[in-house]
């Protein structure tokens, strides 16, 4: 009755969502802080009979919000039920496989191998180096490949990789797509991002969520930024599966979001700053922490496995998340919450002896 497909692919496994509500969740990478308060306002005041409407099928409004934040056109904007989505799409999109193999790190973000066995994408992937850094001359051989996907910040290793090292690989790569997948680029440093590199190579496109800095992680909404070209690629094969991926409250919501600077830009600052003081804590204490760029630390300790950290950890009530993989069993991933969480979480970790 199944397809051979859907008996053999392997499905990306998502973070635990407990529906007890007893636990500091620190696993999944969601902002400890609420959405912008106009946002109440916004669903407080909703006409909902409008609900029997379908939305926007090309969410003029929300692509000229962000269009504005970015310092791009509208037409360089598309948007999607959530970066998840949108990349999804982009492989499909994107990546002819019968040019190549699709490269990406060995260790990234777990869902591009799941995208790319659904699509029947060839793949290869390269090594990190010892310190969990992308080798940048890894990327630049003149092989066959059909694209080049990754993560800015890295996942889970929380590692950035900067944007003169990013123009390096699009100089070498021009012919193919250069996917920039930068979920957590808000939780770096400033003008990390490689929107402003558009303008200068049609082979860029760079995902973004709102999941992350913006609160959003419920509402589901993410975006991409690229040469006209392949947004309207985008839009093609988007209305192939969905003409309307957003609902009209989220699309609302989203819009309101993407303007409310001054708010997003105080709760970041916070995570950042609460980020920082958790690391120096951690290191204190004997752990291992990688350099983050992100709302999360990779840590570990010579001591115990990262599962040996998980299991203690959900025993005292606070949710971490690692794998049993090589390279990464070591280590535990931990998201940043609010001072309260982490003060908690550091002070659970100076008892595990």
């Amino acid at each position: 009755m199944l397809s051979a497909k859907a008996k053999n692919i392997t499905p990306y496994t998502a973070g635990e969502q407990p529906q007890d509500g007893v636990y500091i969740k620190l696993n999944t990478n969601e902002n400890p802080y609420p959405p912008v308060p106009e946002i109440y306002q916004c669903l407080a005041g909703a006409d909902f009979s409008n609900l029997r409407l379908y939305p926007d099928p090309n969410n003029v409004k929300l692509r000229q919000a962000i269009a504005q934040k970015e310092g791009v056109g509208v037409d360089n904007i598309f948007v999607g039920n959530s970066s998840d989505e949108v990349l999804a799409l982009a492989f499909l999109t994107l990546f002819e496989k019968t040019k190549g193999a699709l490269l990406f790190p060995d260790i990234t973000y777990s869902f591009y191998k799941v995208w790319a066995d659904l699509y029947d994408i060839p793949y290869k992937t390269l090594p990190l180096d010892d310190s969990y850094k992308i080798r940048v001359k890894d990327y630049l051989d003149k092989g066959s490949k059909c694209g080049i996907i990754f993560a800015n910040p890295n996942a889970p290793t929380s590692i950035l990789l900067e944007r003169d090292a990013i123009e390096s690989i699009l100089k070498a790569n021009k012919s193919i797509p250069v996917v920039v997948d930068e979920a957590y680029i808000e939780f770096a440093e400033k003008n990390a991002s490689s929107v402003p590199l558009i303008k200068k190579y049609k082979n860029l496109i760079v995902v973004k969520t709102f999941s992350k800095s913006h609160s959003l992680a419920g509402a589901r909404v993410g975006y991409a930024v690229g040469d006209k070209v392949a947004i309207d690629g985008l839009f093609r094969i988007k209305d192939c599966f969905n003409s309307y991926p957003l609902d009209r409250i989220c699309a609302d919501i989203a819009t309101i979001a993407i303007t409310a600077s001054d708010y997003y830009n105080d709760i970041t600052a916070k995570i950042i700053s609460t980020r920082n003081k958790t690391a120096d804590k951690l290191a204190k204490i004997g752990y291992t922490v990688l350099p983050s760029s992100a709302n999360f630390l990779f840590v570990s300790h010579p001591k115990f496995s990262g599962t040996d950290i998980y299991n203690y950890l959900k025993k005292n009530k606070i949710l971490v998340r690692v794998w049993d993989k090589p390279r990464l069993s070591e280590y535990a991933r931990i998201t940043i919450g609010t001072e309260t969480d982490m003060n908690e979480l550091c002070k659970r970790l100076e008892m595990f002896k």
